[in-house]
């Protein structure tokens, strides 16, 4: 599973790793609110940030065990396309565990979706490539994975 990540020491990774975790972790915890502060505070800019904050994850445990991962999609305001993304989730025994959808602003609805992936039956990568290749799924972004 996750062909495309690697699991790298941290201390080989340029400085700007180090420091995306760490206003990551700040946000988590609340100590700030702002991303423009806490980066101020760990000294990196805001674009640096927003680059890598989707390519970068906060170690949860001591052991990677791949059982929950948070799904961004934007899909098209037409009947079914929801149903269609969830049983494509379902088809790789994948566990929904929970859907929040806005509302449809200018014919696109934006979609998070959090599964339970322990049991999956294939790579996540996969699975993103199959529901971007669903007719009416304009954007697919893996969020987080823990």
């Amino acid at each position: 599973m996750l062909k495309n990540y690697l699991i790298v020491n941290k201390e080989v990774l340029p400085e700007v790793f180090h420091k995306v975790v760490e206003v990551k972790q700040m946000m988590d915890s609340g100590e700030y609110t702002q991303v423009s502060e806490a980066v101020k505070k760990v000294g990196i800019s805001r674009s640096a940030y927003y680059k890598y904050k989707d390519h970068v994850f906060i170690p949860t445990s001591s052991t990677l065990l791949e059982r929950k991962a948070l799904i961004s999609l934007t899909l098209n305001d037409e009947k079914g396309i929801l149903s269609v993304v969830l049983n494509t989730v379902s088809s790789f025994n994948c566990n929904i565990l929970t859907i929040n959808q806005n509302i449809p602003i200018h014919n696109k609805a934006s979609v998070m979706i959090s599964i339970d992936v322990k049991d999956m039956k294939d790579d996540i990568e996969v699975l993103l490539q199959t529901l971007n290749k669903i007719k009416g799924v304009t954007k697919v972004a893996l969020m987080s994975i823990e």
